[in-house]
C-alpha cells in the first residue's frame, strides 16, 4: 500500500520537454498522429470482431500522452478521435467520448496535476464512472451489456465504480511504465 502514496514525476517533466523542444506545429502535427492511431486502436472492435475489443481499449493510451503534452492538446486529439470515428466506425463514436476516450483525458490531467498514485486513481475513475453512468443511465446505452438494467440499483451504481477503480489502476500503471520508457529514451 506503501507505492499508491508514492509520488510520479515524470509526467511533468514530459511535460516540460514537450513544451521545450516541440514547436507549436509539432505538437499539433504530433497529436493529429496520436489520435488518428487511437482512431483506429478503438475502431478495432468493428473490424475486426472478437480480438478487435481487446485492441480497442488501448485507444486510452494515445489520449493520455497528447493530454501530457498540453491540455489543448489532449482536447484536440479527442475531438480529432471523435471525428474520425464518425468516418471509420460510426458505432463507437457513442462508447469512444464517455468511456476510453474520456478516460484518457482525465488519467493525462490527473497525472500532471497531482503527484500521488491513489490521486491519480481516484481522479481517473471519476472520469471513468461518470462517463459510464451517463452512457447506462443517462442516454439509455446498454455499454455493460443487455442483461445490466438501465434503471438505477445501488449495486450496479456501486460496482460500476469498483469497475471504474481497478479499470484505472490499470491504466495509471500501463502509462506509468510507458512514461518511465519514454522519459528513459528523451531525457536522459
Amino acid at each position: 500500500m506503501v507505492f499508491l502514496m508514492k509520488g510520479l514525476t515524470s509526467a511533468q517533466e514530459l511535460h516540460s520537454y514537450f513544451q521545450q523542444y516541440m514547436s507549436k506545429t509539432n505538437q499539433l502535427i504530433f497529436t493529429a498522429f496520436l489520435a488518428s492511431i487511437a482512431a483506429v486502436l478503438q475502431a478495432a472492435g468493428g473490424f475486426l470482431p472478437g480480438v478487435g475489443y481487446l485492441i480497442s481499449p488501448f485507444s486510452t493510451a494515445p489520449i493520455v500522452l497528447c493530454t501530457i503534452i498540453s491540455f489543448r492538446s489532449g482536447f484536440m486529439g479527442y475531438i480529432l478521435t471523435i471525428v474520425l470515428l464518425l468516418i471509420l466506425q460510426p458505432s463507437e463514436i457513442i462508447v469512444f467520448p464517455f468511456t476510453t476516450g474520456l478516460l484518457g483525458l482525465g488519467l493525462g490531467g490527473a497525472f500532471l496535476m497531482l503527484k500521488h498514485w491513489i490521486s491519480i486513481i481516484a481522479a481517473a475513475s471519476l472520469f471513468l464512472f461518470a462517463g459510464i453512468n451517463i452512457l447506462q443511465y443517462g442516454l439509455r446505452f446498454p455499454v455493460l451489456g443487455p442483461s445490466v438494467s438501465s434503471t438505477f440499483h445501488v449495486v450496479t451504481f456501486v460496482s460500476i465504480y469498483i469497475f471504474s477503480a481497478l479499470y484505472s489502476w490499470l491504466w495509471v500503471g500501463i502509462s506509468n511504465g510507458c512514461m518511465k520508457k519514454m522519459h528513459a529514451i528523451l531525457i536522459k
